[in-house]
């Protein structure tokens, strides 16, 4: 893994879209089925839109029909995060890149069960896809 990044709000919003900016810094969601990742097939690595590290490989994405891309597994356990978000008055666990804090989405139990029952729910606009 490589070294944790640590920039300025105004850094950010100098190196993020405002939409990228709104989701992994502000913890925002982006509406469903508008992400440019939803219902891509193509073969290759989902990086972290932020700070290039690598989240997840399209091996473990799946149509979960939620809106979003969603994933198994990370392709590095250590690449991402986890913690308690109550923000909606209710018990979700977000996941953020480990290695610039970015909220990308957020991870339940209810995947496919034969791949561990993990779902990865994560924003594309969080994502840099990389065939």
């Amino acid at each position: 893994m490589n070294h944790k990044i640590e920039k300025t709000e105004e850094e950010w919003k100098n190196d993020l879209t405002p939409e990228q900016y709104g989701v992994l810094r502000e913890k925002g969601t982006e509406a469903p089925f508008s992400g440019a990742y939803t219902d891509n097939k193509e073969t290759g690595m989902y990086h972290c839109a932020a700070c290039g590290a690598p989240l997840f490989s399209s091996d473990t994405k799946f149509d979960s029909g939620s809106g979003w891309p969603s994933f198994t597994d990370p392709v590095i356990a250590e690449a991402i995060g986890t913690q308690e978000d109550t923000s909606l008055g209710t018990h979700r666990t977000e996941v953020v890149c480990k290695q610039c804090g970015g909220h990308l989405g957020h991870v339940f139990e209810d995947g496919p069960q034969e791949k561990g029952g993990k779902r990865f729910c994560i924003n594309s606009c969080s994502l840099d896809f990389k065939a």
